[in-house]
This record gives C-alpha cells, structure tokens and sequence, in this order.
C-alpha cells in the first residue's frame, strides 16, 4: 500500500511518499522530496523493491492520485507483473493503513518540532523510519508498524 504526505519546513513544503506492506505493516519503501511529481513515488517503489525483491503476484494498492495514475508509473507496475489496485474515487478509507502510518508518524515526530530545513526533515525521517527500531531492537514497534531499519540506505530513500 503506497501513499504520500506533506511536511512544512522553514524552506517550503517537503513530500514524503511511503509503501507499506500490508503483512508486516514495515514501510519497506519511502523517499522525501521537494516536488510531487511522479519521481517521488517511483523512487520510494524502487527502495520497495531492492528491500524486499517480491515474487510475481504482488498487489499494488493506491489512491488515484496523479503520481499513481501516471503513465510512468503504471509502466513501471506492469513491467513488474504487478496487479494495481486503486481506491474508489473520494474514499480515504481504502488507504487507512497507509494514513494511519502518516498520523502515527506526524504524531511522534513532525508536529513536536519546528523544522528549520529540508535536510534537518530527511535525516529525522531517516532515522524514524531505518534507525529507531535497529538501534533500540527491544523497544516496541512504533503504533502498529514494525519498522526494520537498514543502515547506509540513506540516499536511496532521500532526494540530494
């Protein structure tokens, strides 16, 4: 499941997109970036995919944004073989666990802080999404996300 949010920051608006698998809750993909232009998306489906090499069948599910909706990124699915499943126009409900990650994680982490720049935002998000849970292995998930963190990975989720 695949979805993208906001964050402000003193330099202007930031986007985070994030697929979560469904299974283990764990965000196995994400990137931040500047612009929301169909990059974004297809940047966090390719972590997604070096992360966890999926076998044929795989489910795809998103909004009907227009990141989604994209030629580009509807090749880049049915180059994989996967099936895309899509939400029913105006229906946030389809995509709760995606938006229930984004609220868990602007809970915890976004909206207690001011954040002064976009690379203040990505190394914070970075350490959310792939520190926090390898360095404290003990502590318990965060919400209901197991979040698994690979270390070194940092500018394969983020934009330079």
């Amino acid at each position: 499941m695949t979805d993208i949010t906001y964050v402000w920051t003193d330099e202007g608006w930031c986007y985070l997109a994030v697929i979560v698998d469904l299974f283990s809750r764990a965000v196995v993909g994400w990137s931040l970036d500047t612009t929301l232009a169909t990059t974004l998306p297809l940047r966090a489906l390719d972590a997604a995919l070096q992360r966890r090499r999926p076998s044929a069948g795989l489910l795809h599910h998103s909004d009907r944004g227009r990141q989604y909706t994209s030629a580009d990124y509807r090749d880049a699915l049915l180059e994989l073989g996967v099936t895309v499943s899509m939400s029913r126009k105006g229906n946030c409900w389809d995509n709760a666990v995606a938006e229930s990650f984004f609220a868990t994680l602007k809970t915890e982490l976004i909206h207690d802080r001011r954040w002064r720049s976009r690379l203040e935002l990505r190394d914070a998000v970075f350490e959310y999404i792939e520190v926090r849970d390898a360095v404290c292995p003990t502590q318990p998930p965060i919400g209901s996300f197991a979040l698994k963190g690979i270390s070194g990975m940092h500018a394969l989720y983020c934009a330079p």
